[in-house]
């Protein structure tokens, strides 16, 4: 009998340093509004963000970064839709 030993990776130092980026990310997300900036920015910025740690959460905690190439497109094509809808969208409100 062949024997399978698996050692077990702790990823718990991984999972502080992911906590820690998405509290700094949540710290200026709160701090975007206060901003002396136009308003259009910061909707950007905000939605930037709110995309930027949705794929952190995805890639980490819903361990896309372990899966095949072909998942990870399947996990993105929600998101090339919703940039083709918010180009279709801006192409008719600026035409």
């Amino acid at each position: 009998m062949s024997e399978h030993t698996h050692v077990h990776k702790s990823h718990t130092t991984e999972y502080i340093i992911v906590f820690v980026v998405l509290s700094l990310l949540t710290g200026l997300e709160l701090a975007i509004p206060g901003l002396n900036v136009e308003y259009y920015l910061k909707a950007i910025s905000l939605v930037g963000l709110a995309f930027g740690k949705a794929a952190i959460v995805a890639y980490f905690y819903m361990h896309l970064k372990e899966e095949r190439g072909w998942l990870k497109f399947i996990a993105m094509l929600p998101i090339a839709a919703v940039v083709f809808a918010i180009v279709i969208i801006l192409e008719s409100i600026y035409r």
